[in-house]
């Protein structure tokens, strides 16, 4: 049954992506009451790695080995993007309490305190990364030191090939095998999928039964690398036992999506966050958004389909995502934002919303669309100044940033959901 009677908070988070759990993270770290809702995020489309700037300019391709010297370039070149909003200090403090959060709940993160760090991928390239999962430090590690390794893919599992990953990384990284053997229990299947093989692997049994297909292909390998596979709820204990048993390290290569490591994340997430006092309305919707006034609340309505819950908020984040989160809709007279019809920013005309090459090295414009803020990121309304005192926006809904090729989108949206929820934090604090 609906509860139609209202509900008080002081700030409800929409979203729950990157951007919305790390505002529900924060502001819930800060004593606020906070409401969260949004359907499931771009976080289990995810690798699982966290960038904080790797490419700079986009159509030179440049990428930085420090990625707060990249960070402060684009600040200086792009006076509009998010980071010229953001310093040094709010993206290492976001960092270290968003990955806090996840490190009390047994999913750790590994990084160089001023430097990028290379990741395998899937196809054998490498991925350009601040923080990278525990579970796929040794990988970096190893390559780092040019240890023979061992990469395994299995039967019927798509998108994740061992002997390709050896061949391209082989022209520089000798000793390099690779393997493909029957997962436990899959053998009679055509298609296996990685969140299957996630699960199967939270039991014993199955751990001893694949260890037992590897070990023959061991031979002198110092390390192996498989899958994302390593479990979802306990992940580092399923690691340590594999390693344990075949007597070397054992890494992670993440693979095509939907994401093992990306699902870790978002079921830690809703599993714990009720338990600093988030009140979370999973899979539903904000359906109608409005400000009072009078009362010098938000009122908003949220439901799946038909409403559900009346809420009425002192504040509002905005953490919904471009596009793909729904943070913004792609009209055919133009983009519109989808909770209070915010004006974005965008190229004047459809037209100018590609560019003519689609592979073009700078991007398309489009992917620059979103929401201009102030300095405390709340959003601006039609005459330039913030739209509602106590309305803020983070994440990729922001303006004038290409968070896909400037790899940027972890960083964004932490620090940017940082900085609105210390603004918001004391706002309200100067209130009481």
């Amino acid at each position: 049954m609906p509860d139609r009677s209202e509900r008080h908070f002081d700030v409800m988070v929409i979203g729950a992506g990157m951007a919305g759990m790390a505002a529900s993270i924060f502001a819930a770290d800060r004593g606020l009451k906070v409401a969260q809702a949004g359907v499931t995020g771009e976080s289990v489309y995810t690798s699982g790695v966290m960038d904080i700037m790797g490419v700079h300019p986009v159509a030179d391709a440049h990428v930085w080995g420090n990625p707060f010297d990249a960070m402060k370039a684009v600040a200086k070149d792009i006076p509009g993007h998010p980071y010229a909003k953001l310093t040094e200090s709010d993206v290492r403090d976001s960092f270290k309490e968003f990955l806090g959060f996840f490190e009390e709940l047994g999913i750790h993160y590994c990084h160089e305190k001023d430097a990028n760090s290379d990741v395998l991928t899937a196809m054998g390239t490498l991925k350009h990364t601040y923080a990278v999962p525990e579970t796929m430090w040794a990988g970096t590690v190893l390559r780092k030191k040019k240890a023979p390794c061992l990469f395994v893919g299995f039967r019927g599992l798509k998108g994740f090939s061992p002997k390709q990953i050896a061949s391209v990384q082989g022209k520089f990284w000798p000793g390099l095998k690779a393997a493909v053997v029957e997962f436990p229990g899959c053998e009679e299947k055509g298609e296996i999928y990685p969140q299957q093989m996630a699960q199967a692997l939270e039991f014993e049994g199955n751990r001893e039964a694949l260890v037992e297909r590897i070990r023959p292909h061991l031979a002198d390998a110092a390390g192996v690398g498989i899958p994302a596979i390593v479990g979802i709820y306990h992940c580092r204990e399923i690691l340590a036992d594999l390693a344990e048993r075949l007597g070397v390290p054992v890494f992670e290569i993440p693979s095509l999506p939907p994401s093992v490591p990306g699902l870790r994340i978002k079921e830690a997430f809703d599993r714990h966050i009720e338990d600093r006092g988030v009140t979370a309305f999973r899979q539903k919707n904000v359906l109608s958004a409005r400000y009072d006034a009078a009362e010098k609340e938000f009122v908003l309505e949220v439901g799946f389909g038909a409403v559900e819950y009346t809420l009425r908020t002192k504040a509002v984040i905005l953490g919904t995502g471009r596009f793909l989160g729904g943070g913004l809709f792609a009209a055919r007279k133009g983009i519109e934002e989808t909770v209070f019809g915010l004006p974005v920013s965008q190229p004047e005309e459809r037209d100018a919303w590609h560019q003519k090459d689609f592979m073009n090295p700078a991007g398309h414009p489009v992917n620059r669309s979103g929401l201009e803020t102030d300095e405390q990121f709340r959003p601006l309304g039609a005459e330039g100044s913030a739209a509602y005192a106590r309305l803020y926006a983070c994440g990729s809904v922001l303006a004038h940033q290409d968070w896909m090729r400037e790899k940027c989108g972890c960083g964004l949206a932490l620090a940017s959901a940082f900085k609105a929820v210390d603004s918001l934090a004391a706002d309200l604090k100067a209130d009481k």
